[in-house]
């Protein structure tokens, strides 16, 4: 390579070092914020038994549309219109975004429209039919 004092190759390689750390830690930030931002949900429901959900105290701000009507079984294009909010590039924002983007001056709004469009369009509840039969 050169001479064990040559300077130039001393600043090269710490220049280099000096560097590598810089990326490290701007990639080590994003992690820990994606970390913070991600602790604490709970993992999405499984879609294959079809349980139509109708607890609207479970959405949260970090839900998107597109998932919200899938578990409480409401169209998204009824979402979106009780919002006035355009279908198209705001399927995979969360509420909390589209509240921030839409309605900045008033927090929690669209949060609150969703659970009251999911309470108005919610199925009637079917009755339930005993296992065991009624002996007279």
């Amino acid at each position: 390579m050169g001479t064990p004092g040559n300077p130039k190759q001393r600043a090269l390689v710490i220049g280099l070092i000096l560097v590598g750390l810089v990326i490290a830690g701007f990639f080590g930030m994003r992690t820990v914020r994606a970390f913070r931002q991600f602790h604490g949900h709970r993992p999405p429901p499984p879609f294959a038994t079809q349980h139509v959900e109708t607890d609207v105290s479970l959405i949260r701000d970090w839900m998107t549309i597109p998932f919200i009507s899938k578990m409480y079984h409401v169209p998204p294009r009824v979402l979106f219109d009780v919002l006035a909010i355009p279908e198209q590039k705001n399927k995979e924002k969360s509420l909390k975004q589209l509240n921030d983007e839409y309605y900045p001056q008033t927090e929690g709004i669209v949060l609150e429209k969703v659970k009251a469009v999911i309470l108005a369009n919610q199925p009637a509840p079917t009755p339930t039919v005993p296992d065991t039969p009624i002996v007279p």
